[in-house]
């Protein structure tokens, strides 16, 4: 993954995105979305003891001691908000660690890369070669960069109905309105708001506007 010309500044909180190749599809069907929402929680952890790959072949006693290990370790970023797209993801984190971000990502998309390239019978790069970072730089950002990336499914038409969009499975919305013990780390977002249904408000009040919102391209694709 080729160095970045802007650094990515620890304690700092980014919304980070990146898209497959020609924009082909990257998710496909619900395995490969499970398989990139678990790979997501696994490289959390700064210096994971294993590949992802690996961990899921071990016995589950195993599995869980490995669980427990990360449980234990420090995280090189935390995650704040989520959504996968067929095409595309992004995520809301803040840095925790030098290079924590950018570890992350190529862990991840490593990880992802292979496994979608084995299912698929293909070879080479899934995902653009650069992410895309944008600063967060006021609480104002904050709550609507998040409001942007629970959006997604609606305002890319991959679910119909705002009643659809708070089941999205793929998103950590649902970890936003419920209280779930999620991995999610939810309060820097919903200390903004009395209550999650209030966050939900929030969020529903702009849905149709941001169908054909143009204020915010410059946080989105070029």
């Amino acid at each position: 993954m080729p160095g970045r010309n802007i650094p990515i500044i620890t304690g700092e909180i980014y919304h980070v995105f990146n898209r497959g190749i020609d924009r082909r599809p990257t998710f496909t069907r619900k395995r490969e979305y499970e398989r990139a929402v678990d790979a997501t929680k696994f490289y959390l952890t700064s210096h994971p003891p294993m590949s992802f790959s690996k961990y899921l072949r071990l016995e589950n006693e195993k599995k869980n001691a490995v669980v427990k290990l990360l449980s234990d370790t420090t995280k090189h970023v935390h995650l704040l908000s989520f959504c996968l797209m067929p095409n595309h993801f992004h995520f809301l984190v803040r840095q925790t660690e030098e290079h924590g971000i950018s570890h992350f990502l190529s862990n991840f998309q490593n990880s992802y890369t292979r496994y979608f390239n084995t299912k698929h019978d293909r070879v080479g790069s899934l995902f653009l070669d650069q992410f895309k970072a944008v600063r967060i730089e006021t609480d104002e950002q904050l709550i609507h960069v998040s409001r942007y990336i629970h959006l997604n499914p609606y305002t890319g038409y991959v679910v119909k109905s705002l009643d659809e969009l708070i089941t999205y499975p793929w998103s950590s919305l649902p970890a936003f309105l419920h209280d779930d013990g999620s991995f999610i780390e939810k309060e820097p977002v919903l200390s903004f708001f009395k209550s999650p249904n209030e966050y939900k408000a929030f969020i529903f009040d702009q849905a149709d506007y941001q169908r054909r919102l143009k204020e915010i391209e410059h946080l989105v694709f070029e």
